[in-house]
C-alpha cells in the first residue's frame, strides 16, 4: 500500500484502461458490505497505522494478476473477509509517491470472517453505516466510491456468464458440433477461468449442452466440487431457430437462475451472449465475448443491474 497524503483531494474517477505511461501503479480494492440495520448495510472500512489514515481496503497488483482477482485478494489480506464482487464502481486516479496510480473498485458482498488480528498494514476494522463511512474516510475519492455505492440498488445476485474456451475450428470438425472438443489452448483457458469463477462462490454450475462448454467448466467443477447442470436454453440457434428468439431464450435462463439469490456460474456459446445481454440491458451495446472471456453480472431482482467484463 502506498501513501495517499500527497493526492488527498485529487482523486477523480473514470476508466483505468487509459493511455498513460508505464509508470502507471496499479490497484485494486472494494467496498465491502454486509446487511446493517434499518439505515441500510454496513461498509467495511480499515485504518493504516503507517499513514494514520482510515482507507477502504485494496492493494497492489501482483505481476500478472487480474484486478477483479486482486480486490478480493486485497479484501481478504487486509480485513480476513471473504467477499463476492458484484458491480464494478468507478476507478480512482491520483498521484502517489510522484507516480500516477489507479484503483479499481467493486462492490463486494461479505460473506465469511476469519477473525480480524491487527497487524502493521491495518491495525483496526470498522464497519459503519455509508453517511458515517463517508464522514470518516481520509481522502475524497474513496468518498467518491463509496457514494456510488449507495446509489445502487441492492444487488440480489451475482452471475459469472463465460464464453466455452477455444476448441478448434469448427469447419474442420467433421462430427456433429456440439460434439466438438476444447483443443490444448482451450484447455489453457478453461483452468485460467478457475480463479475467476471461484470469486463468486457459486452454488451452481450451469452449461450449454455443447460438448466444449460443459469442458470448459470441468476445471471449475473439480476446484468447487460442483456438479455442472446442462440446460438447452443456453445453446446456440438450432437450425431453424431464429436468434432473437435463443437470445430471450438464453435471457429468461439467466435471470430464473438469478431470481433464488446467491451465486451461480454459466458457459454459453458466442452467439447466445451478446443477445442475451442485449436483451437484459435494453441496450445496443458491444457485448462480443472472446472464447474464454465473459462477465461479471449483477441481478436486483429480476433486472440485470450491471454486466462488467471479467
Amino acid at each position: 500500500m502506498l501513501d495517499e497524503r500527497d493526492s488527498a483531494g485529487a482523486g477523480r474517477t473514470g476508466p483505468a484502461d487509459d493511455p498513460d505511461d508505464a509508470t502507471r501503479i496499479r490497484a485494486a480494492g472494494g467496498v465491502v458490505w454486509r446487511p446493517g440495520g434499518p439505515d441500510g448495510p454496513a461498509v467495511c472500512l480499515v485504518h493504516r497505522p503507517r499513514y494514520g489514515d482510515w482507507s477502504l481496503p485494496k492493494g497492489k497488483l501482483e505481476p500478472g494478476e487480474r484486478p477483479l482477482v486482486a480486490a478480493v485478494r486485497e479484501v481478504a489480506e487486509e480485513t480476513d473477509v471473504r467477499a463476492v464482487p458484484q458491480v464494478r464502481l468507478p476507478t480512482v486516479r491520483y498521484r502517489s509517491e510522484g507516480r500516477p496510480k489507479a484503483v479499481d473498485y467493486w462492490s463486494m458482498r461479505a460473506v465469511a470472517n476469519g477473525g480480524f488480528e491487527p497487524g502493521t498494514e491495518v491495525d483496526e476494522v470498522r464497519w459503519l453505516g455509508v453517511d458515517e463511512a463517508i464522514r470518516l474516510v481520509s481522502y475524497p475519492h474513496d468518498a467518491e466510491v463509496l457514494a456510488a455505492f449507495a446509489a445502487l440498488p441492492a444487488v440480489t445476485a451475482t452471475v459469472a456468464l463465460v464464453r466455452h474456451a477455444h476448441a478448434g475450428q469448427r469447419g474442420t470438425w467433421t462430427g456433429p458440433d456440439t460434439g466438438r472438443p476444447l483443443d490444448a489452448r482451450g484447455w489453457s483457458q478453461a483452468h485460467a477461468l478457475v480463479p475467476l469463477v471461484a470469486l463468486v462462490r457459486p452454488a451452481r454450475l450451469v452449461s450449454a449442452s455443447a460438448r466444449r462448454c460443459v469442458q470448459t467448466l470441468d476445471p471449475a467443477a473439480a476446484e468447487l466440487d460442483l456438479p455442472i447442470e446442462v440446460v438447452g436454453d443456453l445453446d446456440e440457434p438450432r437450425p431453424g431457430q431464429q436468434p432473437d428468439e435463443c437470445a430471450l431464450a438464453a435471457a429468461a435462463r439467466l435471470v430464473e437462475l438469478a431470481a433464488p439469490g446467491g451465486s451461480v456460474a454459466v458457459c454459453s456459446q458466442g452467439r447466445v451472449i451478446p443477445g442475451a445481454l442485449a436483451r437484459l440491458t435494453g441496450r445496443a451495446d458491444d457485448f462480443s465475448t472472446p472464447k474464454g472471456g465473459g462477465w461479471l453480472l449483477a441481478f436486483a431482482g429480476d433486472r440485470l443491474l450491471a454486466a462488467d467484463r471479467l
